[in-house]
Parts: C-alpha cells; sequence; structure tokens
C-alpha cells in the first residue's frame, strides 16, 4: 500500500520483497500518485478510490491464506488533502487490522517528519502549489499535523507489534515528499530488508548480479475514474517474468 514512491519503484519493490520472501508471489497493490488511505482522490484526469475502500480487500477475502507480508508506505497524502490526522491514523489501523486477520507480517513507514519541518514557507507554497493545488493549511498547520501522525504512527507500531522504519530526510528531494530517483533501490532495500521468514538462512538478501525479473505485462487499475467516466480491468492484470501475479486497486 502506497503512493507515488510505491508506484514509481513497483517492480523493485516487488523484486527486494521476493529476494527475502521467496517466490513467484501473488502481490496486491493499492497504490498510485497522490492516493489517499481512505478518501477518494483525483490527479490531474484520473481518479482513484481510497485505500480502504478499494477491492484489494475482498480479494485477499476470498484466496485462501498463505504465509502474507505487508508494506504500508506513503502516508502523509491525507494531510495536504485536509483529513484530520486522527482520522488518517484509523485508517492506517483499520488497514493493520485487515492484514493482521490474514496474520500479515506488517513493515510500515513513518513520515519523513524531518524533511517536513525543514521546509521554508516560500519552498512550501511551491511544492503545495504544485502537488496539492486545492490545499489551503498553512505550513505551521501542516508540522503540526505531521507530527500527530508521526508520533500516532509510533504508538501503532509499538502497540500493534508492526515494524517502523522511519524515513531519514538523505532519502528525499527537495519537496520532501519523493524518494530521490537515485536512491530508490537503496531507500526499499533498507524497507524490505526488515521482511522476515521463518527460515530465512534459506534465502539470499542480496543475490548480487542476479537479473531482476522483468514485467511481461504490466499491471493496470481494478477501478479508476478517467475524465470523470469509470474504467474497471479485471485483476490479476500484471504478470512478472517468474510467473508472479499483479493485482492492482
Amino acid at each position: 500500500m502506497g503512493a507515488s514512491n510505491l508506484t514509481l519503484s513497483l517492480r523493485t519493490v516487488i523484486d527486494l520483497a521476493q529476494q527475502r520472501c521467496g517466490g513467484p508471489s501473488d502481490v496486491q497493490v493499492a497504490a498510485g500518485h497522490g492516493r489517499s488511505y481512505g478518501a477518494a482522490s483525483q490527479v490531474l484526469i484520473r481518479g482513484l478510490p481510497g485505500i480502504t475502500s478499494c477491492a484489494l480487500w475482498s480479494r485477499l477475502d476470498a484466496v485462501e491464506h498463505l504465509p502474507t507480508w505487508a508494506l504500508l508506505t506513503d502516508i502523509g497524502n491525507d494531510i495536504p488533502y485536509g483529513i484530520d490526522p486522527r482520522r488518517l491514523l484509523s485508517w492506517v489501523n483499520w488497514c493493520i487490522d485487515r492484514m493482521q486477520d490474514h496474520t500479515a507480517q506488517i513493515v510500515m513507514t513513518n513520515l519523513q517528519i524531518a524533511t517536513i519541518e525543514s521546509l521554508s514557507e516560500a519552498h512550501y507554497r511551491i511544492v503545495r502549489g504544485v502537488f496539492f493545488p486545492f490545499c489551503r493549511l498553512s505550513l505551521r498547520d501542516v508540522v503540526e499535523r505531521a507530527n500527530v501522525v508521526h508520533q500516532g504512527l509510533e504508538d501503532i507500531a509499538r502497540d500493534r507489534r508492526v515494524i517502523l522504519i522511519e524515513s531519514d530526510s538523505e532519502w528525499f528531494g527537495p519537496d520532501a515528499i519523493h524518494v530521490l530517483p537515485w536512491k530508490r533501490k537503496a531507500y526499499y532495500r533498507r524497507v524490505c530488508g526488515r521482511l522476515q521468514t521463518a527460515d530465512q538462512d534459506s534465502l539470499n538478501g542480496s543475490e548480487p548480479g542476479r537479473t531482476p525479473r522483468a514485467w511481461l505485462r504490466r499491471p493496470r487499475f481494478e477501478q479508476m475514474t478517467l475524465l470523470g467516466r469509470q474504467r474497471c480491468q479485471p485483476q490479476p492484470s500484471g504478470r512478472l517474468s517468474d510467473g508472479s501475479l499483479v493485482s492492482l486497486y
């Protein structure tokens, strides 16, 4: 689960996760640029449902219980969308509840709070104008809400036994949102490196020189709107060269 960072690095993330957990895999993805965890979101001409209301959850309930790992990433778009931090944290808790119903091991990334706090007023206005043009929150409002979410995710991780990755500012670009392109693989190697298996010694976490899995068919959204018109695609819609199937919600 995630937003633009996960979307931009999806094949890399799947590859790194499979190096830890094995494959081929049945990969369920809820991602997309500007994705909200609980509300419908619109980026340019494309709209997506919130992660909590997408079809990923009915798909999980319909399949046989298998060893399951989950990544919860890119938690933060809902802040400039004006969502109350407590509501955002309730959506994250809901996702964790559902994943733990499937005995999933969960790794979650926290907000890059130091990067957010370092934004100047002028820099913030540029970022807000480019990525969140309808946002009217001040920089002070965003920083205050981000701190509430950051602390809330720490509390959730402690109380729910979720592995939490603190997102250092060194990984992120000047917009304080996106991982720098040349650091994406290293960043997600750190995240996926926290995935654990019962027999971790049998898996090679680095596999130097191995050719990454390639797309045979790229996944398409199960449900989205394009210029306000509904588009649907049966899932799984993506396939990797090792036979892994990828569904995108």
